[in-house]
C-alpha cells in the first residue's frame, strides 16, 4: 500500500474511528490544555494553599501564549476545594503569605518591570507595592508581618565605589565611561569628531543603546541573547502596612530600603524566626564574577546596618539557607568547587552563629534540591531523582537516617509542608500535572486539583513497562511504551528517544516528555527510552562514568535497551527503528547514525555536534573542559574532544536526518546545527534542516506553543516518510520469560 494511500484511508476513517471508540489517542494540540501547578505555599495555620496554574490561551499577535495565575486551596480533608484568585491578561508568580494569612504578596509586571503586589484575602483588588527601577522579586513577609523582603538586580555600573578585582577592559577603569542611562547626554561633550574624551563619549552612548554590544565579561551568552550587562542581586526592604489611608498609595515613608550593598550577590534570603537577621548565600568576590562560581552563608541584619560572611567551607559552594523554626539552626545545599560538573548536591546544617557545621546527606547517593524543614526542627524534607522518579524524602536532623515520605512511584514537582500537612505538585503516566495533599507522614493523599484530569478522561494512555539489563559491569534501566491500540500478531515501527543533560533522568515520574511518548504511540509507534551512564538517579559512580566518553558508552546502553526490547517484544518492526533526541541527546542522535545505519530516519535537536567550538558558542561552555579534562588548546583534551565529536565522522552518516535548532538558542549554540547540516549537504546526505525564530533552548518545553506543536509533528511527519505502518505479520517467538 502506498504512503500517500494510507495517509488518505487514514483521514476518511479519522471521524468513524472518532466515534466508535470509547477513549482516543493524544493529538499534537492536546500539549495546548496541559496545565501545571506549581510555587506551592502552605498558609500559616495550615488550613490553607496558595500556587500558580500555568495555562495556554489564545493570543492574537502571537497565536497563542502562557498565562499564570494564583490559586487557592482549601486543606479541608473532610471537604477540600479550590479557588481561582487572580485573572485577567497577567502572569502572577512567587505568592507569599503574611503571617497572620490575611494576605498574600507576590510578583507581576507593572510598567514592564516586575512588582511586588498585594492581594487582600478579606476583599478587595490587588494593588501594587513597589515601584523599583530594576523590578523586584521573591517577596517574603517578614515573621511579625511589617515588612516585606524582596531582592531586586543592579546592573554593576550603578554601584558606588570601585570592584575590588580587574575591570577586564584592556586599558580602560571602571567608571571611566559616562553611564548614558543615569546621566544626561546634555551636560557632556559628545561627539564623533571631538577630542579623546568626547569620542569615548559618543561611543559610551552607542553603547547604552546596545548599538553595538560592548562585551568583556565570560559569560558573554544568555538563554536568548548575548549578555553584556554584569548584574549583582542586592536585598530590599519595604513597609507593608502604607502610612496612606488608600490601599496601593505610598508615602515617602513607605519607599523601599536597599539593605545590602557593594559588588556582590546576595541570593536565596530567608528571615530569621525574630526578623531580627536574614541568611542568605553571597561572596565577596576577588575578581571579575563570571570567574568565581563560590559561594558562602553570609547573615545580613535586617535593619541594613550590616552583613558578615557566617560559613565558608573550604573547596564548597553553599546555597539556598533556610532558619529552621526556632532559629537555632540553618539548613543548606551544598556541592563541590573541585568536581562541579559530577559532584552530588549535598544537604548541609550549621548553628544559627555559624558554629557546628555537619553535613548529613555523605551516605545518600543521590543529588538533593528544594529543601524545607519540618515543623519540630527534627527533620528536613527534599526531593530528589532516584530511579526514573522524583519521590519527597525527609533525613533526620539528629542521625541522617533518610526515608521516603512519599511520592516512589511518581514526579515531584514542587511542594510545601506544615505541621500536618504537605501539599505538592505530582506527574504519573495517567496524569502529567495536579495537585495533592498528604498528612506529614505522606499518607492518606487526596487530589486537589483536576487541572487535567478533565480532558484526559476519554484519553487513551499508554503505560510504560520497567526492564533493566547489564551492559558492560553495570545496570541499565530502560521503560517501553507500546503503540495505542496495538493488535496481537501484528508489528510496529518503535523510537528510540533520549534524554538530555547529560546528567539529566528520565521514567514515568518525568513531565516534559509526557505528551511527546503519548503522541508517539498514539501515531502507532513504540517508544522505547533509556537512562544509560552520565544518568542522575542512579548514585556518584553511573553519572562520572561518562567522563571523556560522552560517545561510545551511552550510545552502547541505549542501544542495547533498543535490543532487549526488541527481543522481548516480537511485534516491535526490525526493519522499522528511529531515533530521536534534544540538546545531549541532540549530540547522541548524530554521534549514533555516525557509528550505525541501523536506523531509517533520525531528527537530532538542538544538539552539539563540534565539541571544541561549543567551548565557544554555548552558554553551557563549562561541560566541555568539565567533561573531557581540559580546554581545546590542550593536547590530551582536544584529543578526547574530536574523538567524541560527531563531525569528525560526519561522512560517515547515512541516515536520513532533520536537523532541527531554534534561531536564539544559546545554551548549545545554533551554528553547531549549521556545521553539521552543511557537512551533509556538501556530502549529499538526506538531511533536511528546521530553524525556529525567537526561540532558545526551551522550545519544546517552555516555547511559543504554536511552535511546540510544529516540532511534535515535523518529528511525527518526518518519521512517518520512512515509515509502513504495514499490517505485517510479528514474529510468534516468545522469550524465556513468555513476554510477546
Amino acid at each position: 500500500m502506498s504512503q500517500k494511500l494510507r495517509y488518505l484511508l487514514f483521514f476518511l476513517s479519522f471521524p468513524l474511528l472518532v466515534w466508535s471508540q470509547e477513549k482516543q489517542p493524544l493529538l499534537t494540540s492536546d500539549v495546548l490544555k496541559i496545565k501545571t501547578a506549581d510555587q506551592i505555599s502552605i498558609s500559616p495555620y495550615g488550613n490553607r494553599a496558595v500556587y500558580v496554574v500555568t495555562s495556554i490561551v489564545e493570543d492574537e499577535e502571537q497565536d497563542y501564549k502562557y498565562l499564570r495565575h494564583l490559586w487557592l486551596a482549601n486543606l479541608d480533608h473532610d471537604n477540600p476545594s479550590v479557588q481561582q484568585l487572580t485573572y485577567g491578561d497577567q502572569s502572577d508568580g512567587q505568592p507569599s503569605w503574611s503571617p497572620d494569612g490575611s494576605k498574600i504578596a507576590f510578583v507581576r509586571k507593572h510598567e514592564d518591570k516586575s512588582q511586588i503586589w498585594i492581594l487582600p484575602l478579606t476583599g478587595g483588588e490587588a494593588y501594587v507595592l513597589t515601584k523599583v527601577k530594576h523590578g523586584a522579586s521573591n517577596p517574603q513577609w517578614s515573621p511579625d508581618g511589617t515588612q516585606i523582603l524582596f531582592t531586586s538586580n543592579i546592573p554593576m555600573e550603578e554601584l558606588s565605589g570601585t570592584p575590588a578585582w580587574d575591570y577586564e577592559r584592556p586599558g580602560r577603569t571602571f567608571g571611566d565611561t559616562p553611564n548614558f542611562k543615569n546621566d544626561s547626554s546634555e551636560q557632556m561633550q559628545v561627539s564623533p569628531d571631538g577630542d579623546l574624551e568626547s569620542v569615548r563619549a559618543w561611543l559610551a552612548k552607542n553603547a547604552s543603546k546596545e548599538n553595538p554590544k560592548v562585551i568583556n565579561r565570560l559569560d558573554f551568552q544568555g538563554e536568548l541573547g548575548l549578555d553584556n550587562q554584569v548584574l549583582f542581586q542586592h536585598l530590599f526592604v519595604i513597609n507593608a502596612q502604607p502610612n496612606a489611608a488608600q490601599p496601593g498609595a505610598r508615602t515617602e515613608s513607605d519607599t523601599a530600603q536597599q539593605i545590602t550593598d557593594g559588588f556582590q550577590n546576595f541570593q536565596s534570603p530567608s528571615w530569621s524566626p525574630d526578623g531580627n537577621r536574614i541568611v542568605c548565600s553571597s561572596i565577596s568576590y576577588t575578581q571579575m564574577p563570571d570567574r568565581e562560581i563560590d559561594s558562602d552563608l553570609w547573615e545580613v541584619v535586617a535593619d541594613g546596618s550590616g552583613s558578615h560572611q557566617l560559613l565558608d567551607m573550604p573547596d564548597m559552594r553553599l546555597y539556598s539557607p533556610a532558619y529552621s523554626p526556632d532559629g537555632k539552626m540553618i539548613a543548606f545545599s551544598s556541592s563541590s568547587l573541585t568536581d562541579i560538573t559530577y559532584a552530588q548536591t549535598e544537604l548541609g546544617i550549621v548553628q544559627a552563629d555559624g558554629s557546628a557545621v555537619q553535613i548529613l546527606t555523605n551516605n545518600f547517593d543521590r543529588r538533593i534540591s528544594d529543601i524545607k524543614w519540618s515543623a519540630d526542627n527534627k527533620e528536613i524534607y527534599f526531593t530528589a531523582p532516584n530511579e526514573g522518579y522524583v519521590p519527597l524524602y525527609k533525613i533526620s536532623v539528629r542521625n541522617g537516617r533518610t526515608a521516603i515520605v512519599l511520592g516512589e512511584q511518581l514526579g515531584i514537582n514542587g511542594y510545601d509542608a506544615h505541621e500536618d500537612v504537605i501539599v505538592y505538585a505530582a506527574t504519573e503516566v495517567t496524569q502529567p500535572y495536579e495537585l495533592y495533599m498528604a498528612d506529614a507522614k505522606g499518607s492518606n493523599a487526596q487530589q486537589l486539583t483536576t487541572l487535567n484530569s478533565d480532558w484526559l478522561a476519554d484519553k487513551q494512555m499508554i503505560q510504560p513497562q520497567r526492564y533493566s539489563i547489564e551492559n558492560e559491569g553495570h545496570n541499565v534501566e530502560y521503560w517501553v511504551m507500546e503503540p495505542v491500540n496495538r493488535q496481537p500478531n501484528m508489528q510496529y515501527p518503535v523510537v528510540l528517544e533520549m534524554h538530555g543533560g547529560p546528567s539529566a533522568m528520565w521514567g514515568p515520574g518525568e513531565f516534559s516528555m509526557w505528551h511527546e511518548f503519548q503522541l508517539l504511540c498514539s501515531w502507532g509507534y513504540a517508544v522505547v527510552y533509556a537512562n544509560p551512564i552520565g544518568s542522575s538517579g542512579y548514585g556518584d559512580a553511573f553519572r562520572r562514568a561518562n567522563y571523556q566518553n560522552w560517545g561510545k558508552g551511552p550510545a552502547n546502553d541505549v542501544l542495547s535497551a533498543l535490543d532487549d526490547a526488541m527481543q522481548k517484544h516480537t511485534w516491535m518492526d526490525n526493519e522499522q527503528q528511529f531515533i530521536t533526541g534534544g540538546s545531549y541527546a541532540g549530540y547522541l542522535t548524530a554521534w549514533i547514525v555516525s557509528q550505525t545505519n541501523r536506523f531509517d530516519a533520525a531528527v537530532a535537536q538542538r544538539g552539539v555536534y563540534e565539541l571544541e567550538f561549543f567551548f565557544g558558542e554555548g552558554n553551557a561552555w563549562r561541560l566541555a573542559p568539565d567533561h573531557f579534562g581540559g580546554y581545546p588548546w590542550e593536547a590530551e583534551a582536544k584529543a578526547s574532544m574530536e574523538a567524541n565529536s560527531p563531525q569528525t565522522f560526519v561522512s560517515n552518516i547515512q541516515t536520513p536526518l532533520l536537523i532541527m535548532h531554534a534561531d536564539t538558542d544559546l545554551r548549545t549554540g545554533v551554528r553547531q546545527s549549521e556545521l553539521l547540516y552543511r557537512s551533509l549537504k556538501v556530502l549529499k546526505r538526506p538531511v533536511e534542516y528546521v530553524r525556529y525564530p525567537g526561540e532558545g533552548h526551551e522550545l519544546s518545553r517552555s516555547g511559543n506553543p504554536l511552535r511546540r506543536m510544529d516540532r511534535l509533528n515535523r518529528i511525527v511527519e518526518f518519521f512517518e516518510r520512512y515509515a509502513e505502518h504495514s499490517d505485517k505479520p510479528a514474529a510468534t517467538l516468545i522469550d524465556a520469560a513468555g513476554q510477546e
